[in-house]
């Protein structure tokens, strides 16, 4: 497998230019498919969730072109249902594109395979499915009723009317119901049944479908929504992507925990993303915020320790992994609450972060829809798994900054979000200096060594010595030394 190696870091401070939002990327390309006319798409995203939704667009029939060497896509909109009529499509570990897909392609009238990941299929797709059959669609879950892969047929949809989904368990399954509806032509209500958890991403959805000329308002508590009739999609023209709100978390957690201060540029004010309230958290820790229109930097709490919480973070769920490992430099115990959703994530993310954070020396107290986190006297370097998981391995790389070494496994899958996390992060986290001073055997390297360290207060360690106590040792306890790991 491989790794990423952290060293201990001192610090953060820097500033940061995001890559494009991924929950607006996939809404805008699909959008801009099912639209009349061309879209300029500015700044997308490049991401493998990106990618997966721009292959299953040209594989159904839209085109587009990107302007070589930017994140700038020319979208031809099809104007409605997609054209081609059947396909197999793999889309996977992306839910941004698997679920809005499966209710556009469940009203296009094709015959359509949709498929993952591993990991895809474990995660359920049935209240989305249950809800498209309501309005007739023929979805096959073709492994395990309420989980992909699917097969969607060609059916006599039944439009208009009211279609009830539930909200507590993917705000996902409402959004792609929101974007597949128009292509009926029929007012249609949509009721939500219980909670609707992460309301901040349907505001998105919201707000991008009025872009592309289709307004629906939800009523006061959030539980009922009426797609008009008559609405169809036209291209704005054009539309610029912000920066990931998501991704912000762990450069402004960088500049809290690490000193900073460290601005994030990409996201401020007017954004329209639920995660930039992430930064309000952080003040609540005692953090020192200060946001721009398009821009939010961060800085330690004026008394350098963040304060101990207790927060329900229903409406920030991915930013909300940041404030787990925050937790690590917190002055009590914290209690994450009302993060279920986590559970059916790129990995079970309660489970996950409670593993990993015992690791580093954390006590945790996990249950059906919380963490309380407690943090050690002193950090332990650790091995981190990352579960195929992009926010857990952007989450522990914060734990370099305890002064602490860190090592993530499987560093790439950041791919899926944030393919150049781990340059920027180097180029706002400072490294604990390292001097190393060589030369011939007995030419008084370690003298010197010792000599400059004292000089500069810093540690030192003499290689020599520890590579012959460390023989020395091995030999006493008969292992061979040709055993490396032995060793």
């Amino acid at each position: 497998m491989e790794f990423l190696d952290l060293p201990p870091m001192l610090g953060a401070r820097g500033t940061v230019r995001l890559p494009g939002s991924k929950s607006i990327s996939n809404r805008v390309l699909l959008l801009a498919a099912l639209a009349e006319g061309e879209t300029d798409i500015r700044d997308l995203l490049a991401s493998d969730d990106v990618e997966r939704m721009l292959d299953a667009l040209r594989a159904l029939g839209v085109a587009w072109e990107r302007t070589p060497g930017r994140d700038d896509y020319r979208v031809t909109g099809v104007g409605g249902p997609f054209p081609v009529k059947s396909g197999e499509l793999f889309l996977g570990n992306a839910g941004t594109a698997f679920r809005p897909l499966t209710a556009a392609l469940a009203l296009s009238g094709g015959h359509y395979r949709l498929a993952g990941v591993a990991r895809m299929h474990e995660r359920p797709i049935g209240d989305l499915v249950d809800a498209l059959r309501q309005i007739g669609a023929d979805i096959r879950c073709t492994a395990n009723e309420g989980y992909p892969p699917l097969e969607i047929r060609p059916a006599d949809i039944r439009p208009g009317g009211v279609v009830r989904v539930r909200g507590d368990v993917s705000s996902q399954f409402l959004t792609a119901l929101l974007m597949a509806l128009p292509l009926t032509g029929e007012e249609t209500v949509i009721e939500v049944v219980g909670e609707l958890i992460s309301k901040p991403y349907i505001a998105i959805t919201l707000d991008l479908m009025a872009r592309f000329g289709v307004r629906v308002a939800p009523d006061a508590t959030w539980s009922r929504f009426v797609v008009p009739a008559g609405a169809r999609y036209v291209s704005p023209g054009t539309v610029f992507v912000e920066g990931d709100a998501s991704s912000a978390s762990y450069f402004l957690a960088a500049g809290v925990i690490g000193g900073g201060p460290v601005r994030v540029e990409g996201v401020g004010r007017s954004s329209i993303q639920g995660d930039v309230r992430f930064a309000e958290a952080l003040e609540q820790l005692g953090a020192r915020i200060v946001m721009g229109d398009n821009w939010i930097e961060a800085s330690a709490p004026a008394g350098g320790v963040l304060r101990a919480f207790d927060l329900d973070l229903n409406h920030i769920p991915d930013a909300a992994m940041t404030l787990a490992v925050a937790a690590l430099f917190a002055d009590g115990p914290c209690r994450l609450r009302n993060i279920a959703s986590w559970r059916v994530k790129e990995t079970d993310r309660i489970a996950a972060m409670a593993t990993e954070l015992r690791k580093v020396g954390a006590v945790v107290e996990e249950g059906a829809d919380y963490l309380c986190v407690t943090a050690p006297a002193r950090l332990l370097p650790a091995e981190i798994d990352t579960y195929d998981d992009h926010r857990m391995a952007m989450c522990f790389s914060l734990v370099a900054l305890g002064e602490c070494r860190v090592r993530i496994n499987d560093p790439k899958c950041v791919n899926k979000t944030f393919p150049g996390y781990f340059p920027a992060f180097a180029a706002v986290a400072r490294a604990v200096p390292v001097v190393a001073i060589d030369g011939p055997s007995a030419s008084g390297k370690g003298t010197v060594g010792s000599m400059v360290a004292k000089a500069l207060g810093w540690h030192h360690l003499d290689s020599g010595s520890l590579y012959r106590l460390t023989a020395l040792t091995a030999l006493r306890d008969g292992v061979d030394l040709d055993d490396e790991t032995g060793v």
